[in-house]
């Protein structure tokens, strides 16, 4: 509860203390609000800030032939999937025949009426690798379950050979069976399958079933090739293929081809950049009377100065193994609201007519001097020195903007400062013409008393 002073003893109001600060106090409000203007203005630089990123971006993801290229394929994706690596692989059609799979070394045990209370006895596992190094598993009475010697093969992982417990399904008194696979196919990982040891056993176990490791048989443009998998990535160069059914003597195409459509689409991106900061400059500088300046960027040099850049950027001459030659010869025009849009009719025509040229305006070619620069690097470049730290555009003007608004912030502080010591003052002035104006009248109340006469203070009233 703050002090007042009244009228009891000086005549004063008694808010007269709040009176004069809160009109010292009317400086700090213009103050403060003009640091809300120029933090909105702040805002709007940051806003265009996060705008040219955007440009800066797309860029990036498109600043090479490599990256700016996709590729798309056409198969019978049920017989083979394909990966094509785009920074290798080359466009290329050619006829795929599916005979035979990859498999692995396999087998599968007797059947057992419970895969945990079985009792195969104490002994041990020994089989042979593809390499001809012998393995052995010792089992002792507590492990001597199906599923038990199953964990005890799957624990060591370094013994190239893999277990799994299951029910075969026949609905016979002894479904449970164990089947060890080899990790690996191809002729080359045939396995010489385990031997059992088994002594004072309630069951046998023995295998009952086994399969023989073999390669995949693919057949390329009519010649036949063995590979030990079922993933092959040295028949077609940065092409990988899957082999997902063997369909013998089913023939069909594979096709490797650029992608236009996607490059279309990675170009409509760059353009939609770029409208972004266009159509935020326009909208900035759309001003009528109601328009407050103070807060916007209408009109400000450093919009008109961005978007000239980006407009010369667009209409900038570029080397090519073809003529010099511009963004605009691709099909991307500016418009009559100032936005550029993407004739995508043009633009595919271009890519499937020329697909080298596209790629040299969009990202400049090799030549005995070094590279040229394409549309992409330009508008990288302009980007950059937008954004440059702390020399850059608009950098430079959110810093500008800031440190207004760290002047402000000072003045405000030593304002308030000189306020609070200037609230203190008059609060102990008034505080002793207080006490002064009470003693003052009860010395006169006294004196009234004594002599019968008026009271001097209030004469002085």
């Amino acid at each position: 509860m703050g002090i007042s002073f009244g009228s009891i003893a000086t005549g004063l109001p008694k808010d007269i203390v709040k009176q004069i600060i809160a009109a010292e106090r009317i400086p700090v409000k213009s103050m403060e609000t003009r640091k809300e203007k120029i933090s909105d203005k702040k805002a709007l630089v940051g806003e265009l800030i996060q705008l040219m990123e955007g440009i800066r971006g797309s860029v990036l993801k498109n600043a090479s032939a490599r990256s700016l290229r996709e590729l798309k394929v056409e198969t019978n994706e049920d017989i083979l999937g394909v990966n094509a690596d785009k920074n290798i692989a080359q466009p290329g059609t050619y006829q795929i025949e599916v005979s035979q799979l990859a498999q692995k070394s396999s087998a599968m045990t007797s059947g057992f009426e419970n895969p945990d209370e079985s009792y195969v006895g104490v002994g041990f596992i020994q089989y042979f690798l593809p390499d001809g190094e012998s393995k052995e598993i010792y089992i002792d009475s507590e492990n001597s379950s199906l599923n038990a010697i199953s964990k005890l093969i799957n624990q060591d992982t370094g013994n190239g050979l893999r277990a799994s417990v299951v029910n075969d399904g026949s609905g016979s008194d002894e479904p449970w069976r164990m089947i060890l696979s080899l990790e690996e196919t191809g002729d080359e990982k045939r396995a010489e399958f385990p031997y059992f040891y088994f002594v004072d056993g309630d069951n046998d176990l023995y295998l009952e079933f086994e399969r023989e490791a073999h390669d995949a048989k693919i057949k390329l443009d009519g010649f036949e090739i063995e590979v030990p998998e079922n993933k092959a990535s040295e028949l077609i160069p940065g092409v990988t293929l899957d082999l997902k059914k063997a369909r013998p003597g089913e023939e069909f195409t594979l096709k490797i081809d650029e992608d236009t459509q996607a490059v279309t689409g990675k170009v409509q991106g760059l353009v939609d950049s770029i409208n972004s900061v266009l159509s935020f400059i326009k909208q900035q500088n759309t001003m009528d009377e109601t328009t407050d300046t103070s807060r916007t960027l209408g009109g400000d040099i450093m919009l008109q100065s961005l978007e000239g850049r980006l407009r010369a950027t667009v209409f900038k001459d570029i080397k090519t193994e073809f003529g010099f030659k511009r963004f605009s010869d691709l099909g991307i025009k500016f418009q009559r609201d100032g936005m550029l849009k993407v004739e995508t009719e043009v633009l595919n025509n271009n890519l499937s007519s020329n697909y080298k040229l596209v790629t040299q305006i969009l990202t400049g070619h090799f030549t005995e001097d070094g590279k040229t620069k394409g549309f992409i690097d330009h508008l990288g470049d302009t980007a950059k020195a937008s954004l440059q730290f702390p020399n850059g555009l608009l950098q430079t003007r959110k810093n500008s903007l800031q440190s207004n608004i760290d002047q402000i912030d000072r003045r405000i502080t030593n304002k308030e400062r000189m306020i609070e010591q200037k609230e203190k003052n008059l609060k102990d002035k008034f505080a002793r013409l207080e006490g002064t104006i009470s003693r003052m009248k009860s010395q006169g109340s006294g004196i009234a008393a004594m002599g019968g006469g008026s009271n001097p203070v209030t004469q002085l009233g």
